[in-house]
């Protein structure tokens, strides 16, 4: 019964920047992993970013990347808000895609975390 919803997406210029948002909502005991992947056209989908529910170490980082966004996305969250961001800076055409959001829920039922997804978001960049 948890949901998650995209928002930002839109058109911008090569060398821009666009700022993602997700909000996670309903019945929530706790939520794990959030991240954001993307699809361009005929194209598989991605794993762009990753963040953990903690706080990175010294010994390791709770963010992960993809080596083509790495040094130009930043992923972050606000755990009380229960909310995912990802900053987008640099944009380049290859960015364009639908970028969804992903929660890592934890079910009461069962357990055992289950993956929600959101619907995405459209990014189309520009030359």
């Amino acid at each position: 019964q948890v949901q998650v919803v995209e928002s930002g997406g839109g058109l911008v210029q090569a060398g821009g920047s666009l700022t993602l948002s997700c909000v996670a909502s309903g019945r929530i005991f706790s939520i794990g992993v959030m991240g954001w992947y993307r699809q361009a056209p005929g194209k598989q989908r991605e794993l762009v970013a990753l963040i953990k529910s903690g706080e990175s170490t010294f010994f390791r980082e709770n963010t992960n990347y993809a080596d083509s966004v790495k040094g130009r996305f930043t992923i972050s969250r606000d755990n009380a808000k229960n909310t995912v961001f990802l900053q987008m800076n640099s944009l380049q055409p290859e960015d364009t895609a639908v970028y969804y959001c992903k929660a890592d829920s934890l079910d009461i039922n069962s357990y055992k975390y289950l993956e929600i997804w959101g619907q995405g978001t459209l990014v189309t960049v520009s030359a």
